[in-house]
This record gives structure tokens, sequence and C-alpha cells, in this order.
């Protein structure tokens, strides 16, 4: 099957694809966001979260709450799960009281969590089993992103599943990209975020090196971005969440550790030596010790210049 881009599928019939019931498993930053923005344009969607608190929000936003996860599982005809890791989609798909024992033939999956091309295989051969499709979609964009519906997602999926739920992810997110069959969307956010672990410590040291020159970071930041070390960093994060100290991006160090820690996971299974991309895994273990998993993944520059990259008080 070829790769295709979300071009392919521009028209569908809106009347009749807003009939089509939505699930959402996992209400918070990410999860509770694409809710609120399907909701917002008229999508028929219901959410499931363990948190009451998440559930009030969710409702908040026009989120049919539904506080059992069977019953939301067995009412709707796609399921996106938003869930912190790829052990967690396990057990909602296959472990008791979860997808595949309750999931009715023709249900479509849509996972959005950054799990591991290995879980995603592995759990679609066994929804397919019983007439259910799954689909890994891992998103880009953060909180803003999916409160917004400018999100970017990278896909793994048969095309004849996706042309089925295209019109809900276009209700949810900005960008789109299938590139390949199931696991392939979580290689690709696999080396999308490896590369972001990678630009941020590069950044940090390469703004830190010019200011101790002389160059003030913002004039520099606006050279980069005309050159070409621009990237992801240059652009976003440190305009947006480094240099005025707001670390706020809505992404956790925790997370990215999780993220950095499957990039290595992946290289380890293909055989595979990286050694910068081993270095800077090592960097972003090694913050654990000064930076604990609930703080902004940005702050990771804090260890390169503390002075420079320090909390503003």
């Amino acid at each position: 099957m070829a790769a295709s881009s979300s071009n392919a599928y521009t028209t569908f019939n809106r009347d009749a694809d807003m009939t089509l019931k939505t699930g959402v498993i996992g209400l918070g930053n990410m999860g509770g966001g694409m809710a609120a923005t399907l909701a917002g344009k008229g999508f028929d969607v219901s959410g499931f979260d363990l948190s009451q608190a998440a559930l009030a929000q969710a409702e908040s936003k026009g989120v049919k709450p539904v506080a059992d996860r069977k019953q939301l599982i067995q009412s709707v005809d796609i399921l996106i799960l938003s869930l912190p890791k790829a052990e967690h989609v396990e057990s909602v798909c296959l472990g008791a009281g979860g997808i595949s024992e309750f999931g009715r033939k023709g249900l479509v999956v849509v996972d959005t969590t950054t799990s591991t091309p290995e879980m995603s295989r592995k759990v679609a051969a066994e929804l397919a089993k019983t007439g259910i499709a799954f689909i890994d979609a891992p998103v880009s964009g953060g909180p803003k992103g999916a409160a917004t519906g400018t999100m970017s997602m990278v896909i793994g999926a048969e095309d004849a599943d996706l042309a089925r739920v295209m019109p809900v992810l276009k209700g949810m997110s900005g960008t789109r990209v299938h590139v390949g069959q199931c696991g392939a969307g979580n290689v690709a956010k696999i080396a999308n975020n490896m590369l972001a672990a990678c630009h941020l410590i590069s950044t940090a040291e390469a703004v830190a090196m010019a200011a101790r020159a002389g160059v003030d970071p913002e004039k520099l930041l606006q050279g980069l971005n005309a050159g070409s070390g621009r990237s992801g960093a240059t652009q976003v994060m440190f305009p947006t969440w480094v240099l005025n100290k707001a670390y706020d991006s809505g992404f956790t160090m925790g997370l990215m550790r999780k993220d950095v820690g499957l990039a290595s996971d992946l290289a380890d299974s293909l055989d595979m030596d990286l050694p910068l991309s081993r270095v800077v895994a090592q960097l972003w273990q090694a913050s654990s010790e000064t930076l604990a998993d609930n703080e902004d993944f940005c702050a990771i520059v804090q260890r390169t210049d503390a002075t420079l990259y320090g909390h503003g008080e």
C-alpha cells in the first residue's frame, strides 16, 4: 500500500458524516481539547475519563459525558484514544471490559497516543479478529493545537479505514499525513520527537554561546530562522516558551523523557547505533536529577545555562 497525504480525502458528505457517533477515551489536556473541538464543529461527541473534573470540563465544552467506559465503547462508530502510554492503550483495547470485548463490528479506533509501533500492530491484529479497525495517529501541536483544531497527525492505517474516519480527523486537526500502514504513524512520531529533543538542546547551546559572545538571543533567533539552522525549536519553542521564561507549553518533562526512551528502544530493536541520539537521550534521562516529571519539557534548556534560561520571578 502506498502512503498518501490527506489531500486524497478531500470530499465527503458532511451531513452524513456528522451523524457518525464519535467517542473519546482520555479527556486530559489533549483528548479534552480534541473532543471539545469536534463538539464545537457540530460532531456528535461523547467522552469518558476516570477524572470527574475532566468529565465536567468536557461537558462544559459540549461533549456528552459518559461515566461508564463499556457504555461508551458500545455506543460509538469511531473511538478516539488519548492515553499516556502504550500499556494504557493495550489495556483499554485488549483488557477486560475493553474494546475487544464490547466494541461493535465496524468500529474504527483512532489512537492518538504516542505509543510503540509494535503495540499498535499487536492491537490492530487482535481487534481485526472481531471486525474492529485500528489506526495509529499520534499528534503534535500540544494542548493549544488540540483546543484549536490545528494540531498535526502522522497516520498509520489502511486506506479504507482512513477514508471512513477522515471527516473526524479533519475536524480535529490542521494537517494529516498518511505515512503507511498501522504502526508507521508511531514510527514517524518517534522520529519527530527524537529530532525535537535534539533540536531543543542544540538550540539552547547555540543561543547560550551567542549570548556569551554578545549577541542578543532574540536577534539571533531572527538570524537563525532566516537561515539553514532553523527548526521547531528556533521558530516555536524558544520564542513562545523559553526566552520569555514562560515554560507553559503544556507538554511535560516526563512525557518527553518517555518519548526519548521510545526512540532509544526503537533504534535498539533495529540494531542501530545512533551516537548523537544516544547522547541526547542520556542528557534527557539525567535531567530527572534536577527537573521533575511535571515540569515543562522546555525547561531542559536550564541545564545548559541556568542564568540565561532560569525561571523569571
